[in-house]
């Protein structure tokens, strides 16, 4: 089967201001050859601590940044050497779902212009058809029809991230990045809005690329996961497999850094 997602030794480098005059620029190395490749229908975690170019492999996979080396495809297509026009009609099977529901909707905004956003972008739609369809990616992520005409600030914030769910659904993309998707969410939401992407993967057969720290997440949605330490992918496998029996040093030390319940003893 031909993955729907080929990363191929991605790299990223970025400059940092001058620290002497003639001296050169300092660099971060972001990335150092990242590959993996996801399946249609599947889910693949990205996990590591802070700083490890999780965030750096969403932003490249949404060509949002460009590489300094490596090739992102999707269906086939160099993502980062497509024309601009053809760039603009490929964002229709890639969509993103940012961290923060609070920031990542604008205020200022109905629901129906925040969810037929990306409809609006591409252009090939009335502005009746894209509400029409605002309205069914709604009713897809369990709010109703009425909502279109309310403001992000009289919804909570699980209802928040099933409105950026929504504005990720309407395009009927084939893969959709999440960029910790929950960990802005309280923790009695974050099952909710979990179970929620899980029915509508196995409903519209949608692909997740899922950035988190937070390994839990990952074991309940993905089907394979990545360890990435330093712009490295270190280990990977199933998640069930490779938590049980991590080999890594690294990965190891994720696991250890778990927070554990421990049982008190009566006095």
């Amino acid at each position: 089967m031909t993955p729907l997602l080929e990363v191929d030794n991605l790299v990223r480098h970025y400059n940092l201001p001058r620290e002497r005059l003639f001296g050169p620029p300092p660099t971060v190395k972001a990335l150092n050859g990242v590959s993996f490749s996801l399946q249609p229908g599947r889910s693949m975690g990205i996990v590591g601590e802070s700083g490890s170019g999780k965030s750096t492999i969403a932003r490249l996979v949404m060509a949002l940044d460009t590489p300094t080396a490596g090739t992102v495809k999707l269906l086939g297509r160099n993502l980062h050497a497509l024309p601009r026009h053809e760039l603009r009609a490929a964002r229709r099977d890639v969509q993103m779902v940012f961290q923060d529901p609070y920031g990542s909707l604008d205020p200022r905004q109905t629901v129906a212009r925040i969810v037929a956003e990306p409809l609006e972008a591409l252009a090939e739609t009335t502005r009746a058809e894209q509400r029409e369809r605002a309205g069914e990616s709604l009713a897809a992520v369990g709010l109703r029809s009425g909502d279109l005409d309310k403001y992000p600030h009289e919804f909570s914030g699980g209802q928040r991230q099933r409105i950026a769910i929504a504005r990720a659904l309407i395009t009927r993309p084939k893969l959709i990045v999440a960029d910790e998707p929950v960990s802005a969410l309280d923790v009695s939401v974050q099952a909710q809005v979990l179970n929620l992407m899980q029915e509508l993967q196995q409903k519209f057969g949608i692909s997740y690329l899922l950035i988190s720290h937070d390994l839990a997440v990952v074991n309940h949605l993905c089907d394979e996961v990545c360890v990435l330490h330093r712009g490295l992918v270190v280990e990977r496998g199933a998640p069930q497999q490779l938590f049980a029996h991590a080999e890594h040093p690294y990965t190891q030390a994720l696991l250890a850094a778990v927070p554990r319940a421990e049982p008190t003893a009566l006095a």
